[in-house]
């Protein structure tokens, strides 16, 4: 554990109730996405999501490096489709352009091969969420955490999509406990989903990291209605901190603790009139964890107006208006 976090133990051995230390209610872990109810906004045909993907996120340079890696990794499986490199790498080209059921069906072939691939399971399990398909995505990240129990814990995972700095910040067992704890959360599953980003920290040996987690840490804290521990987490955080992909989610941090604004976030992550799914969600469900319900799903339908539909603020808002429709029954 880092520096950063050594204080969340500290903190938890002298005040018993805080982070890390309380205990939870159970939720009622419900689904609240019904069969065929807006989980159809993923396409799962044979290109899903892909003539999307190449209309709003890429520029014609990026999609054409994206084509030429995911024709690289067709051409290595193809050479050699029982070696398990391979297999990862071709799902995971797949998946960058949309094409999520391609990929789980390429995982899932490779799970035949490797029965007990973490890696497998581990990267299935991240397009299952893509998918809706949140109890076989808890599923599979449960598998792949048991199979990962002996591996060290900084083995890094390279990324498919380079940052700017083109170093890779994320760890295998980081990666499975964040995805675990998103399956987890998007299910209603808030005690489940607290212990697995709170594994996360074991895990987190960076600010990008640490940022991340916390944020999701703190949003699953206030859905129990514990916001002594929510508000005490997000209070070691820097207003300033150096960071190379998870800016969004500080700002987001921010907000939580009054520095910033939801129109300044509004402003900042808005372009061509499209708000981040990500950061939008943090907003709307901001503004619902204070009880502000109409502000809440003005943000929603923005998110669900734009085509982020692989983002996890966009799958996390279908949960959310899905949830308010049925209230409002």
């Amino acid at each position: 554990m880092n520096r950063l976090f050594s204080s969340i133990f500290l903190f938890c051995v002298l005040f018993p109730a805080i982070q890390g230390c309380i205990e939870v209610t159970s939720s009622k872990g419900k689904d609240y996405l019904v069969a065929n109810q807006r989980s159809s906004n993923v396409t799962t045909s044979s290109h899903g999501n892909e003539e999307e993907i190449k209309r709003e996120y890429l520029s014609k340079q990026a999609l054409e490096r994206r084509q030429n890696k995911l024709a690289e990794a067709e051409a290595d499986y193809n050479t050699d489709p029982d070696n398990e490199e391979n297999i990862i790498w071709y799902g995971r080209r797949l998946a960058y352009l949309g094409r999520y059921q391609e990929a789980v069906n390429i995982y899932s072939e490779g799970l035949v091969k490797f029965p007990s691939s973490y890696k497998l399971y581990r990267h299935r399990g991240h397009r299952m969420i893509t998918l809706r398909q949140f109890d076989q995505a808890i599923d599979d990240l449960q598998n792949a955490a048991f199979y990962a129990l002996d591996i060290p814990g900084n083995e890094i995972e390279p990324d498919g999509i380079p940052n700017a700095l083109n170093k890779p910040l994320s760890n295998t067992q980081w990666n499975i406990y964040y995805h675990l704890g998103l399956a987890y959360y998007m299910k209603g599953n808030y005690d489940k989903a607290i212990s697995s980003f709170k594994k996360c920290l074991d895990f987190s040996n960076n600010n990008d990291l640490d940022v991340k987690t916390t944020n999701w840490l703190y949003v699953t804290y206030r859905k129990i209605g514990n916001t002594d521990a929510a508000d005490a987490l997000v209070s070691i955080i820097p207003s300033r901190m150096r960071l190379t992909e998870t800016k969004i989610y500080h700002d987001l941090i921010m907000l939580y603790r009054g520095f910033e604004t939801p129109d300044m976030l509004i402003r900042r992550n808005t372009r061509d009139n499209k708000l981040n799914a990500d950061v939008g969600y943090g907003i709307g469900n901001w503004y619902l964890l204070e009880g502000q319900v109409e502000s809440a799903q003005n943000i929603f339908n923005r998110i669900i107006e734009g085509s982020q539909r692989d983002a996890f603020g966009y799958i996390a808002t279908e949960v959310e208006m899905n949830t308010l429709a049925n209230t409002n029954l």
